[in-house]
């Protein structure tokens, strides 16, 4: 059986557009190191080929372009939909850029991401949702879930040097700065078949979580680089409060829900599937 047939199916969505993608990813390297001293460390910590979900922390305007560009493999972003607007909205969809509405579960998001996996592509996510200090000091469930759906592995992806301490949130970096992008170790992800519970997607976006702190800490101390800290008052954008919490809540035990217990419905996390499915409810789906 064809993997695009598993729940949720993905057999009638298209792949991403890709003709901008692989072509403009050299071109758009030369730009950007005109302006960036850009360093990618432990590229070869990336799978070369089969599905991996890239996982970054974000702090700045220009990580989602620097993840798609600098990656070294061709990746397919999850972007807020308020970008895709206008001419900049053209220029991401056909670069493959996945828009995702973060207010609700985002039906053609998932599966057009679940495409890309089961393709043996690559899928970028930036798990705090939002920008900030990009400390990972909040992390969402669609990492875990896209990876428990697809049995792809994550890697997680640190990046330094994105926003100038004390910059607003669409501030760029000063001309001649050095961004790091930091490769860490990946974690194996088996496939885990319909129906995946909130138990499931929680227990192990917690084990991500404390896994991409620790690789940001590790990259850290291997580079020397310095986050920017809390955006300006005022500047925080809204965003949904899902996910496994802050810091302070990581020794909590996890929910009660056995692994073995399809969830029942819960406001925002109905996948409604279509031909021959029934209506399923995916804890942690974007």
């Amino acid at each position: 059986m064809s993997d695009h047939v598993a729940l949720p199916r993905t057999d009638r969505t298209a792949h991403p557009p890709r003709y901008l993608l692989h072509p403009l990813r050299p071109l758009a390297r030369w730009i950007i190191r005109r302006r960036y001293r850009v360093v990618v460390h432990h590229a070869e910590r990336v799978p070369a080929a089969g599905p991996v979900v890239l996982a970054a922390n974000h702090a700045g305007v220009i990580d989602g372009p620097l993840l798609a560009i600098f990656a070294p493999r061709p990746v397919h972003a999850l972007t807020k939909s308020e970008m895709f607007e206008g001419r900049l909205g053209g220029f991401l969809l056909r670069s493959g850029q996945v828009p995702l509405d973060r207010f609700r579960t985002d039906v053609a998001a998932v599966r057009s991401c679940l495409r890309v996996l089961r393709d043996g592509g690559v899928v970028g996510i930036f798990p705090e949702g939002r920008r900030g200090s990009g400390e990972l000091e909040r992390f969402h469930r669609g990492t875990a879930y896209f990876a428990l759906a697809a049995g792809a592995p994550v890697v997680p992806v640190s990046m330094f040097g994105t926003r100038e301490p004390g910059g607003s949130s669409g501030s760029l970096p000063r001309r001649g700065a050095t961004l790091h992008l930091v490769v860490g170790r990946p974690v194996d992800v088996p496939h885990q078949p319909w129906p995946r519970t909130r138990e499931q997607v929680g227990e192990l976006s917690r084990s991500l979580w404390e896994h991409m702190r620790a690789e940001l800490d590790a990259a850290r101390r291997e580079t020397g680089g310095i986050l920017p800290g809390p955006l300006p008052l005022g500047e925080l954008e809204p965003d949904p409060a899902t996910g496994v919490g802050s810091p302070r809540t990581r020794t909590e035990p996890a929910p009660s829900t056995p692994p073995s217990t399809p969830l029942p419905p819960a406001p925002g996390s109905t996948i409604h599937t279509d031909g021959h499915e029934a209506a399923r409810h995916e804890p942690g789906a974007p």
